[in-house]
């Protein structure tokens, strides 16, 4: 695969979700093979998904470099991730750069293969979402879609900005940067800054005598 600026996305995406599935195996103490398993499901779950959908040969089945990336980064961790005084911060932050990557990643396959929109942007945002989901939930973490701040909608603006500006007719690498930066700050800002939507507040049903 040509380096260009969706193939440098694709790889920094994987090493980076990797890095958080292996972060995630460091707080629940877990063997170099736990460390192995996390940070792989983590860091090609969500492109494995997109593939299966898309009905194509998986992108780890064609080129497994990308599963080394994952094992060389579940290494450096085990033996690193003592040195990180907030391993749990470090990993949200981290997984904001691998949702960012990988919404436009997602968008670009989806548009390349199928030339709708709409089908770029929910690949985006399967994506960027679906490792990370699967990481908290085999490794027992609080899952980043019951977090308060904003998190899909982020995968979802990264993957818009993406799919509208090469729609315009923008070059590869603008609209990659333009689709990173959007879900990054949306992302970071949540992060930072506490952003989320309004939460749904339970009201008492009527009673059945009070019905019509």
């Amino acid at each position: 695969m040509p380096l260009n600026p969706i193939a440098l996305l694709d790889y920094a995406g994987v090493a980076v979700f990797a890095a958080t599935g292996a972060l995630a195996a460091s707080r629940k103490q877990l063997d170099i093979i736990g460390f192995l398993f996390l940070a792989s499901v983590t860091g090609i779950g969500g492109g494995t998904l997109r593939d299966v959908i898309l009905n194509l040969p998986v992108f780890w089945v064609a080129n497994s470099g990308y599963v080394l990336i994952c094992a060389v980064v579940a290494v450096l961790v085990f033996f690193s991730a003592h040195r990180f005084e907030s391993r749990y911060k470090l990993l949200l932050w981290l997984d904001a750069i691998g949702l960012a990557a990988f919404s436009v990643m997602g968008a670009a396959k989806g548009l390349a293969i199928t030339g709708s929109p709409v089908v770029s942007v929910i690949m985006g945002v399967l994506t960027a979402t679906f490792g990370g989901i699967l990481r908290d939930l085999l490794a027992g973490e609080p899952s980043v879609l019951l977090r308060p701040e904003i998190y899909v909608t982020a995968a979802l603006a990264g993957a818009t900005i993406f799919t509208i500006g090469d729609l315009a007719g923008l070059p590869a690498l603008a609209s990659s940067l333009l689709g990173f930066a959007g879900a990054f700050a949306v992302r970071g800002g949540a992060l930072k800054f506490g952003w989320s939507f309004p939460a749904y507040k339970s009201r008492p049903g009527r009673r059945p005598e009070d019905i019509p």
